[in-house]
């Protein structure tokens, strides 16, 4: 009875029977099944119609480049920057442990007062600052009188250039005079002067190109005057010339963050005090990290260059050579966003100075001609501005004005370096004009990612080489020869 009342359970009954929940009614299309809660949709499979040979083709591949090949368009490699980080953290800090266990602590902050003053009576340096102002009063006064129409044009320009050549040449004369001045005083006095320099010429010829133009106005003939708008005529703000030939006007220009001079600078439009203060936080943290990596790292590195240099063992100069290549292009890297991002913008933020774009994108440089052109916004706004486009306009070729133009930067460079160390070796001036020949090289054989790599590694093996030709050459003329 058990086993026929169960089988009868089992069977199917006859006639119609009743929707359940959620069954589709009758005439209505049956819905699919959907798949339980938590258990993963499979893909459908593919209509009869797409496989018409019946072959169980179901198709899970296609054709496609892999990701670290040229052609695939993928671009986003920010994991392995990441990584690159990581691992140029974990390397730097083992050469670091390295360097603390042979050397110990040899951060010193009052050495660092000692050379910048010989003698704490003596601030030789600082004199040539002040003395400065001098060379700014002589180049406002002659506007003056060029303006008021005291004096020709002729003797400006002859009193414009004996004002611009002492200030190349005086304090260049007192640091090879006067014993107590150290290097690194003159360094930091002789760089005051050369922007004095460039900062006195552009003032110079925008002011007499603003003579030169008021004077084509005076002599073109006014039109008729015909009926006035009725608004009243268009009224210019800013400074006009000559009115811009003041005191206020020439010490603001000074002390701006710029090279080229204008009658009316862009102002921002308030001091933003958190953006301020970081920038100063930074300022501080950089100078005190570039000061201990130079104490602790750079100098022993370079202290044991000697002995191979003396020796002429050419392998271990090029050992020494690449050790001195990390903590050199490290140094530079820390003082590039040290001035041209904090201490500029410092100085942009307090004068209310709006042009913030003191540097472009030189890292991603494919040319040694774009690095230059964008790695010192200041510097080349100057060469474009006031040598370049003079020399292309008189007719000069671009290939010998840019060569000039690395001609007079390979100068600049080796007055800094030369003076200074009271010796004339000329590496800053070769290396500099090695730039043009390189900038041709790159430029005709190397494209892309190879030309940005050749840049890189001319910024890292080319600074340790001139650092050590000019170490080795003071060390020889001023301790070997003593001992």
């Amino acid at each position: 009875m058990g086993e026929r009342g169960a089988g009868g359970s089992r069977r199917r009954r006859s006639g119609p029977r009743r929707p359940s929940a959620g069954s589709p009614a009758e005439g209505e299309p049956e819905r699919e099944a959907e798949p339980p809660r938590g258990v993963p949709e499979l893909a459908a499979e593919p209509p009869p119609e797409s496989d018409p040979d019946n072959c169980g083709d179901f198709r899970c591949h296609k054709v496609q480049e892999s990701l670290l090949s040229s052609s695939s368009g993928y671009s986003n490699y920010r994991g392995i920057l990441n990584w690159c980080v990581v691992m140029l953290v974990l390397s730097n800090a083992r050469l670091f442990l390295e360097n603390l266990i042979k050397y110990g602590i040899l951060v010193d902050p009052i050495q660092v007062v000692s050379l910048f003053l010989k003698d704490p009576y003596s601030w030789p340096s600082l004199c040539l600052v002040i003395v400065a102002n001098v060379f700014a009063l002589v180049a406002l006064h002659t506007e003056r009188r060029l303006a008021a129409g005291s004096i020709s044009e002729n003797v400006g320009s002859v009193i414009h250039a004996f004002n611009l050549l002492t200030i190349l040449c005086f304090p260049a004369l007192v640091v090879l005079v006067v014993s107590s001045v150290t290097p690194v005083g003159a360094v930091f006095a002789l760089s005051i002067y050369t922007v004095l320099f460039l900062k006195l010429f552009s003032f110079r010829d925008v002011n007499k190109w603003c003579r030169a133009r008021g004077r084509a106005k005076a002599a073109r003939v006014r039109p008729a005057s015909g009926p006035k708008k009725a608004n009243g005529e268009v009224v210019q703000s800013g400074v006009c010339y000559p009115a811009n030939l003041t005191y206020k006007d020439m010490y603001y220009f000074l002390f701006a963050p710029t090279l080229c001079y204008e009658l009316n600078f862009p102002r921002s439009p308030r001091i933003r005090k958190r953006f301020l203060l970081r920038r100063l936080f930074e300022m501080l943290f950089f100078i005190q990290l570039l000061v201990g990596l130079i104490q602790q790292w750079m100098v022993p590195t370079i202290q044991n260059s000697m002995k191979p240099f003396r020796d002429m063992d050419y392998s271990r100069i090029i050992e020494r050579l690449l050790k001195l290549a990390v903590p050199n292009h490290l140094i530079w890297l820390i003082f590039f966003y040290w001035f041209f991002h904090s201490s500029l913008n410092v100085l942009a933020e307090v004068m209310q100075f709006g042009d913030r774009e003191f540097y472009r994108d030189w890292w991603n440089s494919e040319s040694v001609t774009y690095f230059w052109q964008n790695w010192n916004i200041p510097v080349h706004k100057w060469c474009l501005r006031h040598f370049y486009k003079p020399i292309i306009k008189r007719g000069v070729s671009k290939w010998t004005a840019q060569t000039a133009v690395f001609l007079a930067s390979a100068f600049f460079h080796e007055y800094l370096v030369s003076v200074p160390l009271k010796m004339f070796r000329l590496w800053a001036f070769m290396g500099m004009m090695a730039q043009i020949p390189l900038a041709w090289l790159v430029g005709r054989f190397l494209r892309g990612n190879y030309g940005n790599a050749a840049v890189w590694i001319s910024l890292i093996i080319g600074q340790p080489i001139a650092v050590l030709m000019y170490v080795h050459d003071y060390y020889v003329l001023n301790y070997e020869g003593s001992q």
